[in-house]
């Protein structure tokens, strides 16, 4: 999973490091870390310029 490129992936500077904030329930990231897939199911492409991308 490539955590850095997700909207979700963010930085928290009371404790200096990096972490998901989606909210997601323990079964939900037993399905996540359990999974046989490569992708994750709550990525958000952080890429601001996409949707401008997408209109041209």
């Amino acid at each position: 999973m490539n955590c850095s490129e997700c909207a979700y992936y963010e930085y928290d500077d009371e404790d200096e490091s990096y972490y998901c904030s989606v909210d997601m329930d323990e079964d939900d990231y037993a399905r996540l870390m359990m999974g046989s897939r490569d992708a994750c199911p709550f990525f958000r492409s952080d890429d601001e310029y996409a949707v401008v991308r997408h209109q041209m």
